[in-house]
């Protein structure tokens, strides 16, 4: 059995849902970024259809991508000035030291949770 026919179940009796190759899902059929380039968003249906793609790296040996009918897609909601507003605040937060309050020009490492120079004290000399 090739990997071609592990990873096609049309009628989704295998997997729960209709099951394609990658690259080989039929017209009609998109992933979230598919639909974000065409101005679209899945609109909350339920996933339609799922492509599956041979992965070594993976636990489960494949990878997966969902796929949302683009006739049922709805249009992305146009950002209104308080969204760009929130949108600004959140991406002050991530520049900014909780510990010292300094405000970077890049966004802060999340596996620290703090600027490096307040994460190793005893290794920088602040100026």
């Amino acid at each position: 059995m090739g990997a071609y026919t592990k990873c096609f179940d049309p009628s989704g009796t295998r997997f729960g849902v209709p099951t394609f190759p990658w690259r080989f899902a039929p017209d009609g059929y998109a992933t979230r970024r598919q639909l974000r380039e065409r101005r679209l968003r899945p609109g909350g249906q339920p996933v339609a259809a799922r492509v599956l793609r041979h992965h070594r790296g993976r636990k489960s040996g494949y990878q997966v991508a969902y796929l949302y009918l683009e006739d049922l897609a709805k249009p992305v909601r146009p950002m209104t000035s308080r969204r760009w507003g929130v949108l600004a605040l959140a991406m002050h937060a991530r520049c900014t030291c909780p510990k010292c309050g300094v405000t970077y020009s890049y966004s802060l490492p999340t596996s620290l949770g703090m600027c490096v120079l307040c994460a190793y004290p005893d290794q920088h000399e602040r100026k």
